[in-house]
């Protein structure tokens, strides 16, 4: 575990190494005040919860976590440091592994900057903020789904710009899974079952019950083994570009 965090500090510091965080972070908490108080109507609701500002994360995400992650291994194997990275010695979980944390917590960074809004809240009436944490936690752990398939997608391509564009691609498959717009497409040729197992892919599904304030085991095993599902991938690509 030490190795990992070895692997993850090493990363998080070169997000921090250029001006590219500051700007990424600024970015964020631009677009999170735009889709709260401008398209989420924060206070013409004249409602005490997160709702508008929890709504439109996974919008937001949907592009900027392949933006965080599209460097991952792109980067890497442009540069050819791909090979003095898997020179060393550290198991090649841990490096996979380690690589996800740091993006992850530079997620949470961004996610934890966003604490006014907790606090104006908080000033205009009486939120339940046990509601509130269920969502910044329910919000954190999608956004590692996002992530976790953003890394996997960056491991297929040496150019970032594609990686991106994939990873968008993907990420939104995964976001509308549960939409109208899929379940009818499918329901009038698949069967009912194929339907729903599609439907239980959707990361809005899962997340509309977190920011509800109720999290539900499914959710917590849902996230968690798609972002396990999608490390384990991202290692064995990484095997498979290595080998050939």
């Amino acid at each position: 575990m030490s190795r990992t965090f070895i692997i993850m500090k090493r990363e998080l510091a070169s997000y921090f190494a250029t001006p590219l965080a500051y700007v990424f972070l600024v970015i964020f908490l631009f677009l999170a005040g735009v889709f709260t108080f401008y398209f989420g109507l924060f206070i013409e609701q004249d409602q005490a919860d997160l709702r508008a500002f929890f709504d439109f994360h996974p919008w937001l995400y949907l592009l900027l976590m392949p933006a965080i992650a599209m460097r991952l291994w792109a980067e890497e194997r442009k540069t050819g440091t791909i090979e003095f990275l898997m020179s060393l010695p550290i198991p090649f979980g841990a490096t996979v592994l380690g690589k996800f944390l740091a993006a992850w917590a530079f997620t949470a960074i961004a996610l934890a900057l966003t604490f006014p809004i907790w606090l104006t809240v908080n000033y205009l009436g009486e939120p339940d903020n046990g509601i509130i944490f269920a969502g910044y936690i329910g919000s954190l752990v999608m956004a590692g789904g996002y992530l976790a398939i953003a890394s996997c997608v960056s491991a297929v391509t040496k150019n970032q710009v594609i990686a991106f564009v994939m990873g968008v691609v993907v990420c939104f498959i995964f976001t509308i899974a549960g939409q109208p717009l899929v379940t009818d497409f499918f329901s009038s040729w698949a069967p009912r079952w194929a339907v729903e197992l599609i439907a239980s892919f959707s990361f809005l599904t899962h997340f509309d019950a977190i920011i509800e304030g109720v999290i539900d085991v499914r959710d917590v095993v849902y996230f968690s083994t798609l972002i396990g599902f999608f490390l384990y991938a991202n290692a064995v690509v990484i095997e498979f570009k290595k080998a050939s």
